[in-house]
């Protein structure tokens, strides 16, 4: 405990799903933490994280709310140690029916609102020689997935952004890392909210054999943000219940049990 002890913490997107989580873990681990979202929901959800938690209503694509927020926090703590850049939308749309419009705005939240915060935190921390960057990606934002054109492309441009500005803000002492959560539980994930038992039956193809939770990546958060991962820039943390380990060979041995392989009907063009 007390990981986060004294830190100044941003978390945005943190009105529910995984950014509550990673704002609750933060909270227990020491941290102030101000969470921000475009939901209004964000405000309950600092109140049941008592005095260490502050909500701010956030449009991450708008640069000048970002100036106003971090003035705020300036003002208030004189410092910030940690930005999540956690917000984000998803859509499912296949390519030919994704319109320019649709990939815009899928870019103005993923990828412009990402650039923001790192572009208005970073000259703070580099005043102070000090902080922790930590973008949330994806799992696609390691490998393609169908149906997913604009949201992969964001999550692969949140990657490459991660890598530059820890380039370039490694030497202030600034540390900047990738995270990429893959079937983790989030009401973005799930707007069914349907049970985790009947989602559970739809990972197992996963190594985990199940669904993940907020609460789990959370951890990699923690993790990033405190002083135990000093000598991580640059990095890209999957926590995706081995989804972007590999692939299996279904029926072959070290496959999971009870999975049938996907039914293949050889052609006359098939070459043994």
């Amino acid at each position: 405990m007390n990981q986060l002890n004294g830190k100044v913490a941003i978390v945005t997107g943190a009105a529910r799903g995984m950014g509550a989580a990673i704002a609750r873990r933060f909270v227990a681990e020491g941290a102030t933490v101000i969470l921000t979202d475009i939901l209004d929901e964000v405000h309950a959800t600092a109140a049941t994280l008592g005095r260490a938690a502050e909500a701010h209503i956030l449009d991450v694509s708008d640069e000048n709310a970002w100036t106003t927020l971090v003035d705020a926090v300036i003002a208030r703590h004189g410092r910030i140690d940690v930005l999540v850049n956690n917000a984000g939308i998803l859509m499912f749309r296949d390519l030919v029916n994704t319109s320019a419009d649709d990939l815009r705005r899928i870019l103005e939240v993923n990828v412009v609102g990402t650039f923001n915060g790192m572009r208005t935190v970073a000259p703070h921390m580099i005043r102070q020689r000090s902080g922790s960057i930590i973008n949330n990606s994806s799992a696609d934002g390691l490998q393609g997935a169908n149906a997913l054109c604009a949201y992969v492309g964001s999550k692969f441009a949140v990657r490459g952004m991660t890598k530059v500005a820890a380039l370039e803000l490694a030497p202030h002492g600034i540390r900047v890392n990738s995270v990429h959560p893959g079937g983790i539980n989030t009401p973005m994930a799930n707007p069914q909210n349907l049970p985790t038992a009947q989602l559970d039956i739809a990972f197992k193809q996963f190594p985990a054999q199940r669904v993940g939770h907020s609460e789990e990546a959370a951890e990699c958060f923690v993790f990033l943000a405190s002083d135990a991962s000093s000598y991580c820039m640059g990095s890209e943390l999957a926590v995706d219940g081995g989804l972007t380990a590999g692939h299996y060979y279904f029926g072959l041995p070290g496959s999971p049990p009870g999975v049938a392989p996907p039914r293949y009907t050889a052609s006359a063009g098939d070459q043994k």
